[in-house]
């Protein structure tokens, strides 16, 4: 099947300064801004981890920057979650992922309550 030039969806290629957010800065900003603006409780410790649990106590968030255990295992994020009627499971992201990324994961998820 031939199809012309025109019928042909155009292709997105935003200019590459509009990219920065594709690499990590190594700042949980984003993550943590998201947190807050859930009224999420944040305790950071003095190694300069920080944690977060859902008001419900079934979603738990960690930065772990500091973590000798997560960065044997090439983590710094860590999410937890505890289905109320399913098996518990965790997602895990490594030193390079931006935090955006992971700011958009959790959006998603708190998005979709009922999954």
């Amino acid at each position: 099947m031939t199809v012309s030039a025109p019928l042909l969806p155009a292709v997105a290629r935003p200019a590459p300064e509009h990219r920065s957010w594709l690499s990590s800065d190594h700042c949980a900003g984003p993550v943590l801004d998201l947190l807050d603006g859930l009224g999420w409780p944040v305790v950071d410790t003095p190694e300069a981890n920080i944690h977060s649990t859902s008001p419900d106590g079934r979603v738990y968030v960690g930065w772990l920057p500091e973590d000798p255990d997560a960065w044997k295992r090439d983590i710094v994020w860590q999410v937890r979650v505890q289905p109320s009627d399913g098996a518990p499971w965790v997602q895990e992201f490594g030193p390079y992922t931006p935090s955006e990324a992971v700011a958009g994961f959790l959006t998603a998820l708190i998005a979709s309550p009922g999954r």
